[in-house]
């Protein structure tokens, strides 16, 4: 949680990119995946996904042959799957593990409702601007078979909501009143 252009994104798609591939710099002393999992990144609408998650994991949207230049190398994108109904949107990114077999991303949106965002089982959900209550704790429980990560990477627009709420403590509470 951060203020605007401070490189949230950025920052939430490189570690993305770690986590899909395995491959994580010697210094890195966060969480780490030694095997290929299932992950989700999502954003508020299908278009702010593909303009921003989507721009910087995989590359330029609109210019499939430079697809392979964001934070997930060319070398280790193994498959892509479009998404309908939005141009040059991707559903699904399968990504080369260094562990053997592949990972799977898959790119959400809050405007896809609550119901969309049931069934499926994830080693992480990236939310990238801060989501409504009701899609933040389906995501998170969406981890909760494989003790999986969530990352959430916003500037709070929306003022104290129920979300911004869950990430502060009584006392920062108090210190805002």
């Amino acid at each position: 949680m951060a203020g605007n252009q401070l490189g949230k994104t950025i920052a939430g798609s490189f570690e993305w990119a770690m986590h899909l591939t395995g491959k994580y710099p010697e210094w890195w002393t966060g969480r780490r995946f030694d095997q290929p999992g299932r992950y989700w990144a999502a954003g508020e609408t299908r278009v702010s996904t593909r303009d921003t998650i989507q721009k910087l994991l995989v590359g330029e949207p609109e210019k499939e042959e430079e697809w392979g230049t964001g934070a997930i190398p060319g070398a280790d994108i193994i498959d892509t799957s479009r998404a309908m109904g939005v141009a040059n949107a991707l559903d699904s990114v399968v990504v080369k593990h260094v562990a053997g077999g592949s990972s799977t991303l898959l790119f959400k949106a809050y405007e896809q409702g609550r119901g969309k965002w049931q069934g499926d089982t994830l080693n992480g959900v990236w939310f990238d601007e801060e989501p409504p209550l009701d899609i933040y704790t389906e995501g998170l429980t969406r981890t909760n078979a494989t003790g999986g990560l969530v990352m959430l990477t916003f500037t709070p627009l929306k003022g104290m909501s129920d979300v911004v709420q869950m990430f502060l403590s009584d006392s920062d509470l108090k210190d805002m009143k």
